[in-house]
């Protein structure tokens, strides 16, 4: 291609020159790791020779032999639903109190935003001093109202450590559901709202026949969004727990962390990335096909 060529081609109409960019970022950034997980997965980090040597499927037959994979991955769909529905529900309900054009609701509603703009790893860390046993708000207001021995502290108990890592998440992302929810409650027609209203329908019946069949689409595009974040957790269950106490709290993506940079099993890790890929793959497309949606 001649400079003349070129030159004609930035200053036409063509997309080539916007797309070339974009391209460059995809294969760099993403296609190019993807292809080199695959062939770290049928390769595996020898220490002692610091070299990579070729050990063909056996990342993938330890991967279907080893307990503590299984007991990740059946934490992470544990943490995975806790957190959706939990966030869901909230976030429809906090999005209908604040669906207002009363005094001050606007400024609820970028309050809102806050949450959003912290790093997890801070977030985290806050939570982490809030539940410390000795002198965090939480722990004690759980000490204070009964529910909680003083002598089983939450994020060194195996059986409420993944409820203290669980706070923060819930705290931080709900906001997000809320603003997708107000973004799709303020765009629906009042129309049908006024018919009901004038055939005598209480609010319920409105919500459960009129509001969720509209909002449908946005639900589930923000389940979809959510699910696939919440799938791939690390930061809160690096920061609060790493993993503990125990293994209660490991999850898929902390565990292929181990592998690799821990433990220094390139291969592994690299096996149990492309699994939680493959997962997240698998049951986004599902959702997809059944909820069907439409970009």
């Amino acid at each position: 291609m001649t400079v003349a060529q070129v030159r004609r081609m930035s200053v036409s109409d063509s997309p080539i020159p916007w797309l070339l960019p974009l391209v460059a970022l995809l294969l760099v950034f993403t296609v190019y790791p993807l292809f080199y997980n695959i062939w770290l997965s049928f390769h595996e980090y020898v220490p002692r020779r610091r070299a990579l040597e070729y050990v063909g499927l056996s990342n993938w037959t330890q991967l279907w032999e080893d307990a503590r994979f299984w007991q990740s991955l059946t934490i992470t769909f544990v943490y995975f639903a806790v957190a959706l529905a939990i966030e869901l529900v909230l976030g429809m309900a906090i999005a209908l109190l604040l669906d207002s054009d009363g005094f001050g609701f606007g400024f609820l509603r970028g309050l809102l935003t806050m949450t959003l703009v912290i790093p997890p790893a801070i977030a985290g860390m806050m939570y982490l001093l809030m539940e410390d046993p000795q002198f965090g708000v939480i722990s004690y207001f759980l000490q204070w109202t009964g529910l909680l021995d003083p002598a089983h502290p939450i994020l060194a108990t195996a059986s409420t450590a993944l409820a203290g890592v669980l706070l923060p998440e819930i705290w931080q992302w709900t906001p997000f559901m809320v603003l997708i929810f107000l973004a799709g409650l303020r765009a629906l027609p009042p129309e049908p709202y006024e018919a009901a209203m004038i055939d005598g329908a209480s609010q319920w019946q409105i919500f459960r026949r009129i509001t969720l069949p509209m909002m449908s689409k946005v639900i589930a595009i923000a389940v979809l969004i959510r699910g696939i974040d919440l799938f791939r957790v690390f930061d809160y269950v690096f920061v609060m727990t790493s993993g503990g106490p125990g293994t209660s709290t490991y999850t898929l993506s902390l565990y292929a962390w181990q592998q690799t940079f821990s433990f220094v099993k390139w291969g592994y890790g690299a096996t149990l990335s492309l699994v939680t890929l493959a997962i997240i793959l698998v049951v986004a497309s599902l959702f997809i096909k059944i909820a069907k949606v439409r970009w």
